[in-house]
């Protein structure tokens, strides 16, 4: 009877345990944010706190309710990849959190996009350029540009109305006193978008312009002197990065259904749109719940906001 017991005793011990652990792994991304700065921490540059990429991450999630549908995972994935980059998500233009649909894997995840602004930066870190800048061509401006042996580049905008977009370029002037420039019309940038993922949201909708000036100057990067640190960190762009460890993977064609605000806006000729029960998972078992990647989707409520002023 004793040695019963024992045993009785040494199963509650650990059925408590476990019970234990699972009550101090956090329920809502901000929690799953405030435990990772430690990461984050060993992650960002020195202009950039664990408390300042928290709160630009949390106010990126609040503006876009279809970003709290996706997996934590693929979530705090994104937040460590700009952090890594030292990039910051939201109205900055520095880089972008894009929802989509993983027909694979049966869950919502998020895509990380390098910006515009976000290019230039990691272009400026090389510490060979001087300067680096990209504009739009309109339809009113007086626009030249030669290449060849003596290539030559003129850009006069007017100003009042412009007309639409009809090239783009992008120039580097390099401390050595070098230039660089890429020139891209109108039809290439679409050529470009057509291949997107996020061709029909996301910045390609709202921040169309940008885009093109990012894509310009990712056409010119492999003329840059650049590092390959950098070079393996712009790899990063349009990628999804399962958790906070995992390497970040590209996503296919075949795989994709990017989120415009509550709906999915499909890529795909003709797919099934995914029924309710089918991307919703099972809650974490008491023997699982040690994985804080595992579980459901955590939403965000108003009051799990820790950083807030």
């Amino acid at each position: 009877m004793a040695k019963n017991a024992d045993v009785r005793n040494q199963l509650a011990n650990k059925v408590n345990a476990v019970q234990t652990q699972s009550e101090e792994e956090p329920k809502t991304i901000a929690g799953y944010l405030k435990k990772m700065q430690p990461e984050l921490q060993k992650a960002l540059p020195k202009h950039i706190t664990p408390e300042r990429i928290t709160r630009i991450a949390l106010t990126t999630i609040r503006n876009n309710p279809a970003l709290q549908e996706c997996s934590p995972g693929s979530l705090l994935g994104a937040v460590m990849q700009s952090a890594q980059l030292g990039l910051e998500p939201g109205l900055v233009g520095h880089c972008y959190f894009v929802p989509f649909w993983n027909n694979k894997e049966k869950r919502r995840e998020v895509q990380f996009i390098i910006g515009y602004k976000g290019m230039i930066d990691l272009a400026r870190r090389s510490g060979h350029i001087q300067s680096i800048y990209a504009h739009t061509v309109h339809e009113a401006d007086d626009f030249v540009y030669e290449l060849g042996l003596h290539p030559k580049l003129i850009h006069k905008p007017v100003t009042g109305q412009r007309g639409e977009m009809t090239h783009v370029y992008a120039v580097a002037h390099f401390k050595d006193g070098g230039y660089q420039f890429e020139v891209f019309s109108k039809q290439d940038v679409e050529n470009v978008r057509k291949r997107s993922k996020s061709k029909d949201n996301g910045p390609w909708k709202t921040d169309y312009e940008e885009m093109a000036k990012k894509t310009v100057i990712r056409r010119m990067w492999k003329y840059l002197p650049i590092s390959i640190e950098i070079q393996q960190q712009v790899a990063q762009d349009e990628t999804v990065r399962k958790d906070i460890t995992a390497e970040a993977q590209s996503v296919y064609d075949d795989d994709l259904v990017i989120m415009s605000g509550d709906n999915p806006v499909i890529n795909d000729p003709e797919p099934e749109k995914p029924q309710q029960e089918e991307i919703q998972e099972e809650k974490p078992s008491v023997q699982d719940a040690a994985d804080p990647f595992d579980g459901e989707p955590v939403n965000i409520k108003q009051d799990e906001f820790p950083f807030d002023d």
